[in-house]
């Protein structure tokens, strides 16, 4: 394997003390390959992949690969929680306040320097979380038109 290449799924599993299982596989590759869905989305697309899951089941890979690190959970106000397989760089996240896309955004002043708070309070921080609100391209143009 090249340092390009990433493990398979089952690999980042057993990798991570998890049970390899097919939903887990369907539900982390389907997770990578989304951007940023929610539950019932990951579901429909895993239950295309390997037929009948329960959302229940879902719900239990997520909580599951979520604890391992292999994924990540993001909750903007106001929406259902959202999952991506895009995790470790600490970066942030733009809302449209109408449809509720979610974007990936870079840190603007490089490598997590958001996680050096202006007063910790005594934590060890290892994770900040910034939101950008506004309105995506398609919701701005349908507004102005």
């Amino acid at each position: 394997m090249t340092a390009s290449q990433s493990p398979a799924p089952a690999d980042e599993l057993r990798g991570a003390g998890l049970r390899v299982t097919a939903a887990r596989v369907a539900v982390l590759e389907t997770v990578r390959r989304g951007d940023h869905l929610g539950v019932e989305a990951i579901a429909s697309r895993v239950r295309d992949r390997v037929g009948h899951i329960s959302l229940q089941a879902v719900y239990e890979a997520l909580h599951a690969l979520t604890a391992a690190g292999l994924v990540r959970r993001i909750e903007p106000a106001g929406s259902p929680a959202r999952f991506e397989g895009r995790i470790g760089d600490n970066h942030h996240h733009v809302v449209c306040r109408s449809c509720g896309v979610v974007a990936d955004v870079d840190c603007a002043l490089g490598e997590a320097p958001c996680l050096t708070a202006s007063d910790d309070h005594g934590f060890s921080i290892n994770e900040a979380e910034v939101v950008y609100w506004g309105l995506c391209p398609d919701c701005s143009t349908a507004r102005s038109s």
